[in-house]
């Protein structure tokens, strides 16, 4: 029987791409590490990861043991929050994976209270500006903004933000503050770099499909934008969550206020379920649907 903590091992090693990142984060010795992987190699007749001096490659053998292995410890893991949950108390690691300005902005501020609420839960949170594979990256859940795009997904609706428009006090001082839509073509607009969906302004002028802009700076981060708006380099289109609190201070102003339409950006969060979800992972999803300070229909 293949013991549990040479899965672990074994599945740590893949994630942290070395021995030694493997050995911190099981609080082991890497060669304590070596040795487990060693053992499961012999046991099953297998080479499972070829060593090279720079790097770790996975063989074929490898590569079937590890969609296995975590589906094994996940199973595992919820066998273990259930029965934690038959106490009423839910208990055991959070992987969260969201976009840096979710975490800022909508996470890092609730975390304090939903650990004082949870005291045996622990967050791992974990940014990414481009979708991950959530199984890929060992995470339990992710917040995500916008559309949802993957089917094999199970996913709970958690509010929406509005669109705003808005520069810097210096910048509109600077370049005047545009009377309609059509005068953007005189300012710097700053935008992403992808997807182009994100550079379509909720403007009335152009109808209920909104106006396509050209950046003329873009950004892969929407905390980027805001920085750069902050810093007076132009005019973005960002989600009231990223800037509410720089308009209510007066660092940043509203631009075509009476022309902006009231588009919404949902906030998502996203889970892989095989049946019920675990209690650790239901009651922080539960928690971030009460306090999110998202607009709810």
């Amino acid at each position: 029987m293949i013991a549990t903590d040479a899965l672990i091992a074994f599945v740590a090693i893949i994630d942290g791409g070395s021995f030694s990142a493997a050995a911190a984060r099981l609080q082991q010795t890497p060669s304590g590490i070596s040795r487990t992987l060693s053992r499961l190699e012999a046991q099953l007749g297998v080479r499972l990861i070829t060593r090279t001096t720079r790097r770790l490659e996975l063989t074929e053998e490898g590569r079937w043991l590890l969609e296995r292995a975590r589906d094994i410890l996940a199973r595992l893991g919820d066998t273990e929050a259930r029965l934690q949950a038959s106490a009423a108390v839910p208990a055991g690691v959070v992987r969260v994976n969201a976009a840096s300005p979710v975490l800022n902005h909508l996470l890092a501020p609730l975390v304090p209270g939903f650990l004082a609420a949870y005291p045996q839960i622990r967050l791992e949170l974990t940014g990414a500006e481009a979708i991950v594979d959530l199984i890929e990256e060992g995470a339990d859940v992710a917040i995500r903004v916008g559309a949802l795009a993957d089917s094999t997904l199970n996913a709970r609706l958690l509010g929406s933000s509005p669109l705003r428009l808005v520069a810097a006090p210096d910048y509109l001082q600077r370049c005047g503050q545009p009377a309609q839509a059509a005068a953007l073509a005189q300012h710097r607009l700053l935008g992403f770099s992808s997807p182009a969906a994100l550079n379509v302004w909720p403007l009335a002028q152009a109808g209920q499909h909104g106006w396509p802009v050209e950046p003329a700076l873009s950004a892969s981060s929407g905390e980027t934008l805001r920085h750069l708006a902050l810093a007076g380099a132009g005019i973005a289109c960002l989600a009231d969550f990223l800037v509410g609190d720089d308009l209510r201070a007066g660092r940043l102003q509203p631009v075509l206020a009476a022309e902006v339409l009231p588009w919404q950006q949902q906030v998502w969060a996203v889970f892989y379920k095989q049946g019920q979800l675990a209690p650790r992972v239901a009651c922080l999803v539960d928690y971030l649907a009460r306090q999110l300070p998202l607009q709810r229909s």
